[in-house]
């Protein structure tokens, strides 16, 4: 019975010395190709860094009048509107929080859209709300200079299908930039849509 204990003794003790021994040895590198918790955390601190794609979005930052040109049949006169568009950075500035507030056919009208810019897509990306419908707009695009171009998709409340758009943004300088916005017509053509022009307000 004492030499069974004492093995069990010694076997308890082997154990607890390997473990310990694990414990000091610096941890071996992954070989099944997959980067270790180092790594991983470095790779996401990178992708949640603002960096100067975002920075890129500076000149839209403010208060604007904006003066909207809205051509509901490509044949005929656009329809004009106007409102004032608050933007300003959140999130740590990742993102650019649009609020517009304005008219529509006559009637008051209202916005929200958030646009960044994704570390990880290397894409500028945009939601756009407004109080015109209960659907969403995704965009996402890229950045040439100072001009914006990206594809969109948005339901279609006549068709209830979702519908493709193509959008450009101008930044001509921190005082002025331009949205315009094309899309497929009754013919199945495209066409512009939509024009915004937008002024600082002093």
């Amino acid at each position: 019975m004492r030499a069974r204990y004492l093995a069990g003794c010694i076997g308890a003790g082997a154990l607890i010395a390997a473990f310990a021994l694990a414990q000091d040895k610096p941890a071996e590198k992954k070989t099944d190709g997959a980067p270790d918790q180092k790594a991983m955390m470095e790779m996401m601190q990178k992708a949640a860094t603002p960096g100067e794609a975002h920075k890129k979005m500076e000149p839209l930052i403010g208060t604007f009048d904006a003066k909207v040109k809205m051509f509901m049949d490509p044949s005929k006169p656009p329809m004009e509107e106007s409102g004032t568009s608050e933007n300003a950075w959140v999130l740590g500035n990742r993102f650019v929080e649009q609020k517009y507030q304005g008219t529509f056919m006559g009637q008051p009208f209202s916005g929200i859209g958030y646009t960044g810019y994704d570390n990880v897509t290397k894409k500028y990306v945009g939601t756009w709300m407004d109080t015109a419908g209960t659907g969403m707009m995704i965009s996402k695009g890229t950045m040439s200079g100072n001009v914006m171009k990206a594809s969109a998709t948005m339901p279609d409340p006549t068709t209830g299908k979702m519908s493709n758009a193509t959008i450009k943004m101008t930044v001509q300088d921190k005082d002025h930039h331009t949205m315009e916005m094309w899309g497929a017509g009754p013919d199945g053509k495209t066409y512009k849509m939509m024009e915004i022009d937008y002024t600082r307000k002093k």
